[in-house]
This record gives C-alpha cells, structure tokens and sequence, in this order.
C-alpha cells in the first residue's frame, strides 16, 4: 500500500514512521511519500526516518516531494497534517488575540477560527484533488481544527475522510488507569465536537464505573483533567471535561496564563527552528536531535494551564502511550483489513448526537469495520453541554461558509459568533488584525467587511 502524508516534513511525522515499522502485518505500508511545500523541511525528516529505519529489516521505502499530485497519485491513505501559514501563523493566531485581552490558542476561540478560514481553501483543493487521483484512498485527517477542517473536506470526499484527536483516548486512557483498569476493556460514553467533548459514563463489565471515579477523591487526582479543573468543578458537571474546555470554563485565568510570557506556537517556534537548523548543520545527529526536541514539546504541552493549577508534570506512563499516531495507524488497519474496532473519531453526525446538525463533524465512538466507519448513537447532551456545542458548531459552520465564498462579512460573522468573543466591534479588529500579519488569510478575505 501507498501512504502519502501532507504535511510531510512536519515534526511530528517520524512518530508515523516508526509506528509503521512496528506495523508487521499485513497489507502493510510499502511505499511512504511525504509532501511539503518546504524542500529543506522534507530534507530534515528524511534524515531522521533513514535513521529511524537503520537495523530494519525491509522499511517501508520513503520518497520525498513537493508536487502535491505526485505525492496523492494511486495513494491508498492520505495523512492530511497541513498547517498553512507555518508557525509563524500560530503565533499571529495567538498574539493578534491576545493583544485584544482574547484568548489566544491555536484551535479554541479566535486562533482557531483564524487557522480554519485560512486553511479550509487549502484543505477543499486538496479534497479535489485526492478524489481526481486517488477517488478510492481514505484521508484520514490530523489539521487542525480538525472538526472543522474534517467537515470542510467531506463536501467533496464525504464518508471517506475521518478526523482524528488524541485527546479523548487520552482522557479515556487516564480515567481507566485511575480505577486500576485496562483501557482496551471499557466503553466510554464521549461526545462532543473535536477539543470541546465530555466523557460521561466509563463502562467496564456492564457497570458504568465513572461515578465511582468522580466520588474518590485519590483516584480523582490521578486524572490530568481532574487535576486541571479541580475535582469539585469534574463533579458538578457530573462529567471528565476534555482538557481544551479549560479555555471555556477558566477563561480569565487562562488568557492570563497565556499572555504571561511565550505564547505555545513561539516556544515552538524557537523549538523547531532549533532542530531544524541542527539537522541542516549535522545531518548525523538528525534523530538525536529529533528525540531530545520531541521530549521538550511533549513536556511542555499545556504547560501554561498546568502551571496555574498546580497540575504538577505530565505522567512519564501517559508520554510513553503515544497519541495521533497510534490512532492514524489502528483506523488504517482496521479498514486496510477489515478488523472490526470502536475509536473515538471525527464523523458526520447524522443522527448519533440530538440537537445538533445531521450534517455536522462530531466527537464520538465509531465502529470501524473493513471499509465503513459507523457512528454509535449517544444520550442527548444535557442544556449546559448540549448549548455551549450548538453554538461553537454554527461558529464552525459559518467559519466554513465564509472561508469557501471568500466573504469577509462572514468571517466577522463567525468570529462575533463565539463564546470567547465578547463583541462585534471586537470581532472585526480581530480580522483586521489577522489580515495584518498573516498574508495567507489575507489572501482569502481581500474585501471589506
């Protein structure tokens, strides 16, 4: 099978890698063509994949390109982990909403839509041209805001695009760890939209085992989220919140946290042109220096929220387990063999979740089976769950609407539309000020507003 993965000289894809050369069965990936728009990117990568691969016997080979067509010709999957505008766009996504006294974070709140108009034209191309080179491959997409990135692109590949997260089997994966359980043996009761869900019921051996949790205080604590939001908030929604609703609940705290020093995207930003450079210098050191940067960005994750928490240091044990990954890697076999398994994905509602559109991308247990991908129905959302999605959904669809038809009116629409966004007036200094500093926004919205 031929895998191409979009974004391919990005950080995080010698962790794709080396999952496929633990992968032993079959079919199995023979062929990995990585696509950037960045020649020395897909160079750096390269180096460390080659390193990666040394000692293994029959790799999956790796071609590099930076002609879109080439890279989707006759692919079985496609990886999709774009990010248009680079990280110097995630910092203007942070800073431009910041400076407004916003939140300023990558996927939630003003950032996120910012990165989604910008990145949906893109990602819809790149829908058109998958479905004219390879109309039978799956994309399985990683861009964020991977909801709404995953509903811009069905338009044109429908059922065969699927968004992934790692934070809800995270989350399902700490809870179960908490009550001395294996995560493979529980069913969670999840829903929700991508960064903004709730897991509401763990059942183990027929029993639903999650009011157990909220009740034990100890247990509790060695929950991540648990920690974050203080066991007193996780028991009066009755609920383990996924760790981005901090942003909705704790909001005055975290634009505080966040504008206290470097934003996420400038630490990473220095982090990566660290490595970057490294590998451009001393090409032998390529993995070395890829583990030690890895190490660095996995510590520092949410840092800023577990620092005004007291959450304390990620868990070593929850590094280790992997995330994207491992989930890209099991909905690909899955369908590639036809092995019946149940993942939290990215999938057109339909009817699984009332109250929220039959067209719209949700957060929820699938059943993936050979070639079909089949939502489970849910229990309707209680109002404080059920509102607070409704609303982000019509921020996600008008983001959608807006990036397509080039309409600046629009894009202040959805901006004023969020919860985090406190005015009109505000939202369209918001525009204003993401055109300034991002040419690839301004690009899409070159009329008035």
């Amino acid at each position: 099978m031929k895998l191409a993965v979009l974004g391919g000289g990005g950080f995080r894809v010698p962790l794709v890698y080396g999952a496929l050369l633990r992968d032993t069965a079959k079919p199995r990936v023979e062929e990995v063509v990585l696509y950037d728009v960045s020649e020395e990117r897909l160079t750096a990568i390269r180096h460390v994949l080659d390193q990666l691969a040394a000692g293994h016997d029959d790799p999956p080979r790796v071609v590099t390109t930076t002609d879109l067509d080439t890279a989707l010709r006759d692919a079985a999957f496609v990886f999709s982990a774009i990010r248009v505008g680079g990280l110097a766009g995630r910092t203007a996504d942070e800073r431009v909403a910041l400076d407004l006294g916003l939140l300023g974070q990558e996927t939630t709140g003003p950032g996120g839509i910012a990165f989604g108009l910008r990145t949906i034209p893109v990602a819809v191309r790149v829908a058109e041209r998958v479905a004219a080179l390879a109309p039978r491959a799956w994309v399985i997409n990683f861009t964020n805001p991977a909801g709404m990135i995953t509903e811009a692109m069905r338009g044109v590949l429908g059922d065969r695009v699927v968004g992934i997260c790692d934070s809800p089997i995270g989350l399902v994966r700490r809870a179960a760890a908490a009550l001395g359980l294996d995560p493979a043996l529980v069913s969670p009761d999840y829903v929700g939209l991508n960064h903004l869900g709730w897991l509401r019921g763990l059942t183990y051996q027929g029993r639903d085992v999650l009011p157990g949790l909220l009740a034990d205080d100890a247990a509790l604590r060695q929950v991540e989220e648990a920690r974050i939001f203080g066991g007193d908030w996780v028991r009066t929604l009755g609920a383990l919140p996924n760790e981005y609703l901090y942003y909705y609940y704790f909001t005055r705290e975290s634009v505080a946290a966040l504008g206290a020093g470097h934003t996420r995207g400038e630490s990473l930003l220095e982090q990566q042109d660290r490595f970057y450079a490294t590998v451009r210098e001393r090409p032998d050191d390529a993995l070395s220096a890829w583990g030690r940067a890895r190490r660095e960005r996995d510590a520092t994750y949410m840092a800023e929220t577990r620092d005004s928490t007291d959450a304390g240091e990620r868990d070593a044990a929850d590094l280790e387990a992997g995330g994207y990954e491992g989930i890209a890697l099991a909905l690909m076999a899955a369908i590639a063999r036809g092995e019946s398994s149940t993942m939290i994905l990215n999938v057109r509602n339909g009817s699984a979740v009332p109250g929220l559109p039959a067209e719209a991308v949700v957060e929820i247990p699938c059943v993936v089976t050979g070639a079909e991908v089949q939502p489970l129905a849910t229990r309707p959302l209680p109002g404080r769950f059920l509102g607070l999605a409704q609303q982000v959904k019509a921020v996600e669809q008008t983001a959608i609407e807006a990036a397509l038809s080039g309409s600046a009116r629009m894009a202040v629409e959805a901006f004023a539309l969020h919860p985090l966004v406190d005015s009109v007036g505000t939202a369209r200094r918001l525009l204003d000020g993401y055109r300034a500093r991002i040419p690839e926004l301004a690009a899409v919205f070159s009329g008035s507003a």
